[in-house]
């Protein structure tokens, strides 16, 4: 009997195959190890057991992570700011739509109320623009004596002088008070001039010779012979005017219109003599913007801090 062949040593390569058929199919080291000839990129990605990276590098990348990072969170901020931006613009062109409108409401409301009461109470759109401009001119130079320390109360005084003066006017020439008065005096004493013509005749007649008179001694007392001449005159035509416009019959409508007229010219007139007899208190003006107990007090301080302070070396 032959004896059995006795193994000789294991060659590698059978080594490799006997490993081979010990692992899963598919998966050997020999796939997993890259070629002589492979790329040194390839190597380094296959190479599991090579050197770990050093601090520069573990350095150098946390530090690009942190950038990207922050370059990532500004890139948001600057996203959510513009859209926020653009909410504050849309914001603010509405608010100043809303701004501009109100703007239109305060100048349209009284501007339309006032050509309303014109054209209701009498009967003309004139009326309206004419008592519109000079409430509102009354109003703001009330509100500049108010400001300029005046006083409210004679700023109403001077109004109540104005609406009565007014309502006198309208009065009397809303119920024809002053063309029955002209003509009487015409009936009387001018009965051989025309009935037409004879109560303007004598109301202008009348008023330019009363005025002219007053007018001659005003202007006299001021501003010697040429004072008187143009006092005169001057009140010669206006006497003439208010004669003739007093003799017609107006009615209730245009006498209510000129009466509120005539009171919105005297409000003023009269805030201005006011001002012109008193004058604007200057001191009392300066004390209400200048701050004297701050001024005094901080004096007081600085010497109270100089009588104790020592201002140089004690001998």
């Amino acid at each position: 009997m032959d004896d059995p062949p006795v193994p000789g040593p294991a060659r590698p390569a059978d080594m490799i195959d006997s490993k081979s058929e010990s692992r899963p199919q598919g998966s050997t080291r020999l796939d997993a190890t890259p070629s002589p000839d492979a790329a040194p990129g390839d190597r380094k990605a296959h190479d599991s057991t090579g050197p770990a990276p050093g601090l520069r590098e573990q350095f150098g990348a946390t530090k690009d992570a942190a950038f990207g990072l922050v370059r990532a969170h500004v890139e948001l901020a600057r996203a959510e700011f513009a859209d926020i931006l653009d909410e504050v613009k849309r914001v603010a062109v509405l608010v100043g739509l809303a701004f501009v409108a109100l703007i239109a409401v305060s100048l349209l409301l009284p501007i339309g109320l006032s050509l309303f009461v014109g054209e209701t109470l009498f009967g003309s759109l004139g009326w309206g623009v004419l008592h519109g401009t000079l409430l509102l001119l009354g109003v703001a130079m009330a509100a500049v004596l108010v400001a300029l320390g005046a006083g409210g109360g004679r700023v109403g005084l001077d109004l109540l002088i104005g609406a009565l003066s007014g309502l006198a006017v309208g009065l009397l020439l809303g119920l024809n008070l002053t063309n029955r008065f002209w003509t009487a005096v015409g009936n009387t004493f001018a009965s051989n001039i025309g009935a037409d013509v004879r109560t303007l005749l004598v109301a202008a007649l009348v008023g330019a010779i009363v005025l002219g008179l007053l007018g001659l001694v005003a202007g006299a007392r001021g501003g010697g012979f040429i004072g008187a001449f143009v006092g005169a005159l001057g009140g010669a035509i206006f006497g003439a005017l208010l004669g003739a416009l007093t003799s017609v019959a107006l009615g209730p409508r245009v006498g209510a219109a000129i009466g509120l007229t005539i009171a919105l010219i005297i409000w003023p007139i009269a805030m201005s003599i006011g001002v012109a007899r008193r004058g604007v208190d200057g001191e009392a003006l300066k004390n209400r913007f200048w701050p004297d107990e701050t001024i005094e007090t901080t004096k007081e301080t600085i010497e109270w801090v100089r009588e104790r302070t020592p201002l140089g070396p004690r001998s």
